[in-house]
């Protein structure tokens, strides 16, 4: 979410380089290349003094084994490794002004697939995790793409063929949220990350959409108005959470007003408070909220609250047609996270984007897709896909609901237009700037 070397990833995109190719087009603000020319720009004595940059999946197999191998999936989707090449692109660092960080080794040599035998526990780790030197450590994986490793091959009772491929997302939903999918030959889609080599499933290029601010834009809304106090102090007393309460007070409405998604028809929200990360690839983007009152009630909110819901499944839409205009067939979510964790925004996902969304029965999804990296690297499956299949189980499933198809329809378009409504102002006032005196 740090966004702060927008500047920095804009010069980089200036440059129009060939490996920009593979992460969408354009590089954002929250890959490691911009992010280590700003701290070269603004820190320069860190700059100077930092021995290593590691990604923090990197960084625990570093400080586990005291071997400093990196992940194929962190290099390749954070770092711009060529993954198809086995290498970096010397060119494009020296371009960007960064080649000093390859002569050096900062920010590593050694690159290898997820699951890959590391090393074993060094003693001072094994005493800090009450373990022994004799337990091996694998390479490790980006959480989210670990998630899609874990939700995958969920339900599958034989091998996977192109089509699996082609028809199933994989969407992990939390703060921010992904949307990953794997094709057997590489598919280059602006504004979608990737194609990445072999960066989640080995052998498989990986495009990845995402939305910068899903989970925390649902916090933001909540907690950014009046009465959110009361709204706390009601779901206490009732011991449930923010959201459930929420959920029961929409469920009252729908009821009482004899409405479904309608029910936020007058709220139309572009959910961009922290930029787009997908498919416009704009991180100046910003939100916008059409529809606002002055009420301050807690239905005011809860109205809001599921409007939002709706704008980030817009958005999920907007990615999914993206990747179908470039030869993808999507038809079925795989979703895991947090976000999973609320039927409303489950439902609302599966009626906007016409998906059926498959839950998997370990809901802590992330968390498995590292315990099958292990698998593997223990040898106890000979591919990641064997283990994602045969470790994984079919949990809750949510069918959209085509009555309310026509809805999201209009709203959708409603979305589209706004962020061309945005840019519309913004260009309007392009030619202003605030003076400091």
């Amino acid at each position: 979410m740090d966004h702060r070397a927008i500047e920095q990833a804009e010069r980089i995109n200036a440059l129009r380089h060939p490996a920009l190719k593979y992460v969408g087009g354009r590089i954002s603000p929250e890959m490691q290349p911009p992010k280590l020319l700003w701290i070269k720009e603004h820190l320069p004595k860190t700059w100077r003094r930092a021995a290593k940059f590691l990604d923090l999946a990197d960084f625990m197999t570093y400080m586990s084994t005291g071997i400093d191998v990196r992940s194929l999936c962190t290099t390749v989707c954070k770092w711009t490794y060529l993954g198809h090449r086995d290498r970096w692109d010397r060119d494009f660092f020296r371009k960007v002004k960064l080649e000093e960080l390859l002569w050096s080794v900062k920010i590593g040599a050694d690159v290898a697939p997820m699951g890959t035998y590391a090393g074993n526990l060094t003693r001072n780790a094994a005493d800090e995790f009450g373990l022994t030197t004799e337990t091996k450590v694998a390479v490790g994986i980006i959480d989210a793409h670990a998630g899609g490793i874990g939700v995958f091959g969920m339900g599958r009772r034989r091998r996977l063929n192109g089509a699996d491929f082609e028809q199933t997302l994989a969407l992990i939903g939390g703060t921010s949220s992904c949307h990953m999918a794997v094709s057997h030959e590489p598919r280059f889609i602006k504004g979608v990350w990737g194609p990445y080599y072999s960066a989640m499933i080995p052998g498989m290029w990986l495009n990845e959409g995402g939305q910068s601010a899903s989970g925390s834009l649902l916090d933001f809304i909540i907690r950014n108005n009046s009465i959110y106090p009361t709204i706390t102090r009601n779901a206490a007393k009732e011991h449930l959470t923010v959201y459930e309460f929420l959920n029961n007070v929409l469920d009252d409405l729908k009821r009482s007003e004899r409405k479904g998604p309608e029910l936020a028809r007058e709220i139309n929200i572009l959910p961009y408070f922290l930029g787009n990360r997908s498919p416009h690839a704009d991180p100046t983007a910003r939100g916008i909220i059409s529809g606002v009152t002055l009420d301050v009630s807690v239905e005011a909110v809860a109205k809001l609250y599921y409007a939002t819901i709706q704008a980030i499944a817009y958005g999920t839409r907007h990615i999914i047609e993206e990747m179908n205009r470039h030869g993808y067939k999507i038809a079925r979510i795989h979703a895991c996270g947090g976000g999973t964790k609320n039927p409303v925004w489950l439902q609302e996902h599966a009626d906007v984007t016409g998906c059926e969304i498959i839950l998997p029965k370990e809901p802590e999804a992330v968390i498995l897709g590292s315990a099958m990296l292990a698998a593997v690297g223990a040898g106890k499956f000979s591919s990641v896909l064997e283990a994602s299949r045969k470790m994984s189980g079919v949990g809750k499933i949510f069918r959209p609901n085509g009555k309310h198809k026509s809805f999201h329809d209009a709203k959708f378009r409603i979305f589209r237009k706004m962020y061309d409504d945005f840019k519309g102002y913004r260009n309007e006032l392009a030619g202003f700037q605030t003076e400091s005196r």
